[in-house]
């Protein structure tokens, strides 16, 4: 299989039943993984921060490395490859308190319930998710199975 790989702020959406997408070191980042199953089409983004607002400037270069502005390019993108919400999950990885230990910024979980605002928001639930602790972790995503497969501190699990 061929390896896609997600930067911080990146995204992308496949159908090519050959690649495997995947994003590196989920710390206080969150990745959200859509998968259409009846198409077979597959989104990943890798999202840094919860609120555009704190660098527009970013935000209109780099939309996907913020919750606010990555999300609906992310599902106007599975959109287009015509994902349906019926046929389709979402998942999420990341979220970790790393680098601070007094939680005073508390990005991660900030970065989850920003996530999970927008989604609510537009009606859509997710199905697993794999976040907060103390870990970094590193996701990929099969496009011909949706299988999402986790890995950490040299071990990986599936998350179903």
């Amino acid at each position: 299989m061929k390896g896609v790989h997600v930067g911080i702020g990146e995204y992308c959406v496949s159908g090519h039943t050959d690649e495997v997408i995947k994003t590196f070191a989920l710390g206080s980042c969150v990745a959200v993984l859509v998968y259409d199953r009846a198409k077979r089409v597959v989104g990943m983004m890798h999202i840094a921060l919860p609120d555009s607002s704190v660098n527009p400037e970013r935000a209109e270069r780099s939309p996907g490395y913020f919750a606010d502005t990555g999300l609906p390019l992310l599902l106007m993108e599975m959109k287009k490859r015509q994902a349906a919400r019926q046929s389709s999950w979402i998942k999420i990885v990341g979220g970790s308190n790393i680098m601070d230990n007094n939680h005073h910024f508390n990005i991660g979980k900030r970065n989850v319930l920003a996530i999970k605002k927008y989604l609510w928001k537009n009606q859509l639930g997710i199905i697993a998710e794999e976040v907060g602790g103390e870990i970094s972790r590193t996701v990929s995503v099969e496009v011909v199975t949706g299988k999402v497969l986790i890995s950490s501190g040299g071990k990986s699990w599936e998350l179903s």
